[in-house]
């Protein structure tokens, strides 16, 4: 019997969006043998040229002006993408889709962004039979990831769904599943064999992220946190932000033996696991991973739109605050260096994570909606 095919396809708009595709990828496959997955990040796939190019502007855009993606964001909250704005995506730059889906015949399609989710749904409506599942990233609704012809949405949590329903989209269409996470983050790691691993001291730790594209917080913040080097053990990741890792490297500050600065790393579940303290970006993928690790959160700097809605949902259910201040920082640098305290908070918040997020259920969901070809139920 041939396996059952699901096609994801995102975008690079941010590391989030195909870090999700990704992340379902193998969980589905590693739920089910009989499922047969392919990840795409469709205007890079399609315009190899133009693509980055594209992103590397978003990208400056995002660093330079975020003041402005918020003003687009807020401006064209509740405005989904029109007819005529599909139709100029599909001919500009997604002019081969129907030659993708026609040669991998896929049983599923899953986007993970907005653009593709519009462009297929477009397709859909010209007569494409495939199951079109939409699977919103963030803790937010922007209205531009609705269309009619999506099959079902796939949300983080009930708000997301609660905030569909209100844009139109039936009850029964909205399936509350979290967003998943890679199957490294579903159960703990052993700590000595990654404090062997990272060459790490068994000490009170913080993970500093600056997202996939290595985006920090104040520069004067990052900085004070290295006043703690003999007390507190600090892993920074800077993901691909290779100019920004060595200049750091370069300063005497991050030079103490109980600093690690590193580049881009598929090992963060790890780091999480030997970790007391995350400071981060409010990214929704990040944040969800946090989450499923059930590690206390400090949030820095969100980008004006999603940024803002994800922060305001993890602090509002307790999984972390805003990074404000100098005071922030002392406080929860004491915290992680009284074990008991820092052993009963985080227990707290893995108690709280159970009772909010199962890092599986996105996967298996996706597998049942596949498998069974049943309709979902609404939550």
């Amino acid at each position: 019997m041939r396996k059952k095919r699901i096609l994801l396809l995102s975008e690079g708009f941010g590391t989030g969006h195909t870090q999700a595709a990704y992340a379902l990828s193998v969980g589905l496959r590693q739920l089910s043998p009989r499922v047969q997955t392919r990840v795409i990040e469709l205007g890079t796939f399609l315009n190899p040229v133009i693509g980055p190019l594209i992103l590397s502007a978003y990208r400056k855009t995002v660093s330079k002006q975020p003041k402005l993606v918020g003003k687009l964001y807020r401006g064209h909250y509740h405005k989904s993408l029109n007819r005529l704005t599909r139709f100029a995506l599909h001919r500009l730059f997604y002019n081969h889709v129907s030659d993708v889906v026609r040669q991998l015949k896929p049983d599923m399609i899953v986007c993970t962004h907005p653009f593709p989710n519009a462009v297929v749904s477009r397709l859909k409506r010209l007569g494409l039979d495939v199951p079109l599942y939409t699977l919103i990233t963030d803790y937010d609704a922007h209205a531009t990831w609705t269309n009619p012809e999506v099959t079902a949405y796939l949300v983080s949590s009930p708000t997301v769904r609660s905030r569909l329903i209100t844009q139109g989209v039936a009850p029964a269409q909205v399936v509350v599943t979290g967003i998943p996470v890679h199957p490294n983050f579903w159960h703990p790691h052993d700590r000595a064999e990654i404090l062997s691993q990272f060459k790490l001291s068994d000490m009170p730790t913080v993970l500093v992220m600056g997202g996939g594209w290595g985006l920090m917080a104040e520069e004067q913040q990052v900085e004070y946190m290295t006043s703690f080097a003999d007390r507190v053990q600090l892993i920074i990741c800077m993901g691909s932000n290779d100019k920004a890792r060595e200049k750091l490297l370069a300063d005497a500050r991050f030079q103490h033996p109980n600093i690690k600065v590193l580049g881009f790393t598929k090992e963060i579940s790890k780091l999480m696991d030997v970790s007391d303290l995350l400071v981060t970006k409010p990214g929704g993928m990040t944040c969800t991973e946090g989450m499923s690790k059930g590690i206390p959160m400090l949030f820095y700097e969100p980008i004006p739109g999603q940024e803002e809605e994800n922060l305001e949902y993890f602090v509002t259910h307790g999984f972390g605050e805003p990074l404000t201040s100098t005071d922030t920082i002392d406080r929860w640098f004491r915290l992680i260096q009284e074990p008991y305290a820092s052993d009963q908070h985080r227990g707290n918040l893995l108690a709280l994570r159970n009772a909010e997020y199962n890092p599986a259920k996105c996967s298996e969901a996706v597998l049942s909606l596949l498998l069974e070809d049943v309709a979902p139920a609404a939550e």
